[in-house]
């Protein structure tokens, strides 16, 4: 299938195709002893990730396990669909999301909140699954891929408070989600990813430090893909997300509102990132449609009325 690219090591990364474009999500199937999936995308990609799954020989009794970073939707959306297509795997998330896949209710309320009338479009609607085939896991954790390799889980808050690392045993793969930020193939750049409400600068900076500290091999995006340039491209994002902060907090001291500040922090940050080639210019732009400017600016702006109320 053109959406699944061999990495070596039995890992396999899946194009979920959100909303329909290529190159926004990633998924990975790790094709070992015990079947495991990493992110399933959004519930309107399922089918996409099923199909791709099909091709790898991944049958319904098959896959062992699914595991996401994080519970928001590009990332999390599809394990109600993907629980029910494959019904002996078990569903693997922090503690602190278990319960909102199980009852999904306040999470697709507050994306309605956010997303409005795009979210049907950009994210479908999460399906519940049985609270007996989720496994919580804690701080540091591990999942059992068999034949001795495991996948070891690292509480990696910041970009959210539900968010986890997961590193392979056998590779050196790190599965980042959206702690270490966006990373654009197009370009080579890596950008922040601070949404609200839980985006936190210490602690997302943290995180990245806990990353580089793992000592992984390479890093696998969910947006977007493989980088071998491991200490480069962790010591650019802690970059960025200094940076970003910097300029918002600028515009938070002089009292602009989100949009003066989003028009501000786009504007300095442009000149950061490389111009994407032609034929790649509408990927990176549905990049910037699920993290862009405006949500970096919110989140970060968010903490800033936490976390320095007196600015401002």
């Amino acid at each position: 299938m053109d959406n699944v690219t061999p990495l070596g090591g039995e890992v396999y990364e899946i194009d979920t195709r959100m909303a329909g474009f290529s190159g926004i999500t990633a998924g990975y199937l790790i094709l070992g002893d015990r079947p495991c999936l990493v992110e399933t995308g959004t519930s309107t990609s399922a089918p996409v990730v099923r199909d791709a799954l099909t091709s790898l020989g991944v049958g319904p009794d098959d896959l062992a396990t699914v595991v996401v970073t994080h519970i928001h939707l590009d990332h999390a959306g599809g394990v109600g669909d993907i629980a029910g297509f494959y019904p002996s795997a078990e569903v693997v998330v922090h503690q602190k999301g278990a319960r909102h896949l199980a009852d999904p209710t306040v999470l697709m309320a507050s994306a309605k909140k956010v997303w409005g009338d795009r979210l049907d479009t950009l994210f479908g609607t999460l399906s519940p699954t049985e609270a007996s085939r989720i496994r919580a896991l804690d701080d540091s954790d591990s999942i059992d891929l068999g034949g001795g390799r495991t996948l070891s889980s690292h509480y990696s808050p910041g970009h959210a408070k539900h968010h986890v690392g997961l590193l392979d045993s056998a590779t050196g793969d790190l599965y980042v989600g959206d702690a270490a930020g966006v990373y654009l193939p197009q370009t080579g750049d890596v950008r922040p990813a601070t949404p609200p409400p839980d985006f936190d600068l210490r602690t997302a900076l943290n995180s990245v430090s806990l990353f580089k500290d793992l000592g992984p091999q390479r890093l696998l995006f969910s947006h977007y893909g493989p980088v071998s340039d491991v200490s480069e491209i962790l010591d650019r994002s802690a970059e960025e997300l200094r940076v970003w902060v910097d300029l918002t907090r600028q515009a938070h001291a002089q009292g602009m509102d989100l949009d003066h500040a989003v028009a501000m922090v786009g504007e300095k940050t442009r000149q950061r990132y490389a111009a994407p080639a032609p034929e790649d210019a509408e990927t990176v732009r549905q990049m910037e449609m699920i993290s862009g400017v405006p949500f970096n600016v919110a989140g970060i702006l968010h903490w800033l009325d936490r976390a320095e109320p007196s600015s401002g």
